[in-house]
């Protein structure tokens, strides 16, 4: 596994890599030959705190299990929810590197579990979103857990 990180200051360089090696070890144990670049930019409009692209090098088109994988993590947030972001942002990976989410741009925009969607659903629906909302949570305690960081203000709900 390769990770690479930009524009993060020292307090996320610090713990941003393992967040990413426990949740691959967590979603996708014998996954090893996955690239992630983490990018920390200012994301303008409000509403999103990160993305994940598959394959933003490649021909996505083609690659249905992809295995680089860009993040794009809004640079702003407090420690907690970037790492939280970033262990959402990490599901979908597991989902893009399984084959479970695809993006299409012919036919339909999105394939979930073998199955196109014809129209997109509202994000609170969209099957792969309601996976990675219930899973940022858990995988970022269990992380704090792991790495013996619960006694740190910035890991307490505020």
């Amino acid at each position: 596994m390769n990770i690479t990180i930009t524009g993060a200051n020292v307090s996320q360089r610090k713990y941003i890599p393992s967040a990413i090696e426990y949740c691959v070890k967590k979603l996708m144990p014998r996954m090893t030959n996955i690239d992630i670049h983490v990018k920390l930019k200012d994301i303008k409009g409000g509403e999103a705190m990160g993305y994940c692209l598959a394959d933003p090098e490649g021909d996505a088109e083609r690659n249905d299990r992809p295995r680089v994988f860009e993040l794009e993590i809004h640079k702003k947030l407090p420690l907690r929810k970037l790492l939280e972001t970033i262990c959402h942002e990490m599901v979908h990976v597991k989902q893009y590197a399984r084959g479970e989410l695809y993006e299409g741009t012919r036919v339909s925009k999105h394939r979930w579990q073998g199955k196109w969607i014809k129209e997109d659903p509202d994000y609170w629906d969209q099957p792969w979103e309601i996976e990675a909302n219930g899973r940022e949570a858990g995988l970022f305690i269990r992380w704090v857990e792991s790495q013996n960081l619960a006694n740190k203000k910035w890991t307490q709900i505020d």
